[in-house]
């Protein structure tokens, strides 16, 4: 049975998502480094409204559409790790300063919320009108799990980035950082700064992650108000697990395996979803252990290590 959710449920979680994104700018309306504490603080804050969402999800639509949000919101919580990874990668070869960090990544996430949400859209009406795209989306979570599983390292060649190379024939970029302005006048002309250029770098990135979480949520629930929320609620929080996490990925050396194991599993639900249908409850069962075991063996096994990502530092 699908959802009735009314107009104003809409808007309602639209308003509340940008409310909080506009408390988020003013509480970083100047250039900072964000430290340890002030990035636990703002994940706390971030995951409280995620899963406090979830109970209200349970409490109105029943403990079945609960479930699947809270499915669809820890599978997209931890892709977010390899987006917190591959960040790492982009602001080290921009050389970003790490005080400028937050000002890219706000941005980044906005422009992840529109896009996404265009992607959701266009999913949905595909699943409506051709059913036979459930079986291309979990064959490509097939191949993207085992995929993950084989490769260790995440590669990022932002030179090779063929939108930064179209931003370069239409505007000349500087050399040097001008603050937080991703636009300047050199020589009266207007000129882009490497901040433009690195959010952008991020924002394709991100389009390139979407690929595989959205399709993931989808083997969860096709209810389009779940696959937004839980999209949507879990990369709000995006920007704070960056600062948290990007000084310790080291110590997350199993978790690929984790997430490939929750990849191929949610891969093979869409291949059976016309034969069994597996309960949301088990699907939940599943994602939780496999993400639980690979961080805790990541945990043990690097548990006496120090070091620090590459990357990070300005």
């Amino acid at each position: 049975m699908s959802l009735q959710v009314p107009w104003w449920a809409w808007a309602a979680v639209v308003g509340v998502i940008l409310v909080m994104l506009a408390i988020d700018l003013f509480a970083h309306r100047k250039a900072h480094v964000v430290g340890f504490r002030e990035a636990l603080a703002w994940s706390g804050v971030w995951v409280a409204l995620g899963l406090g969402f979830g109970v209200v999800v349970w409490r109105v639509w029943g403990p079945d559409a609960g479930g699947q949000y809270l499915a669809g919101y820890l599978i997209e919580k931890s892709l977010a790790v390899d987006n917190v990874f591959v960040f790492a990668l982009l602001f080290g070869f921009f050389a970003v300063p790490r005080e400028l960090q937050h000002r890219v990544l706000f941005y980044g996430v906005l422009g992840a919320l529109v896009f996404r949400a265009a992607f959701i859209g266009a999913g949905a009406v595909l699943l409506e009108h051709f059913h036979w795209v459930l079986y291309l989306f979990g064959a490509f979570l097939l191949y993207t799990g085992v995929k993950m599983a084989r490769h260790s390292a995440v590669e990022v060649h932002p030179d090779r980035n063929p939108v930064l190379r179209a931003l370069r024939r239409l505007i000349p970029v500087t050399d040097r950082f001008h603050g937080r302005r991703f636009l300047v006048s050199e020589n009266g002309r207007r000129a882009a700064t490497p901040l433009l250029a690195v959010l952008i770098a991020v924002e394709t990135t991100d389009i390139v992650f979407a690929v595989d979480s959205i399709p993931a949520i989808f083997a969860i629930t096709d209810e389009v108000f779940l696959v937004f929320t839980s999209n949507a609620f879990a990369i709000l929080g995006l920007r704070a697990m960056y600062f948290l996490l990007a000084g310790a990925m080291h110590r997350f050396g199993y978790l690929r395996y984790g997430l490939a194991a929750v990849l191929v599993f949610v891969g093979a639900k869409m291949l059976l979803a016309d034969v069994y249908a597996i309960p949301v409850w088990l699907s939940l069962l599943v994602i939780v252990g496999c993400l639980g075991v690979a961080i805790g063996a990541s945990m043990l096994k690097t548990r006496n290590t120090v070091g620090n990502t590459p990357g990070i530092t300005s």
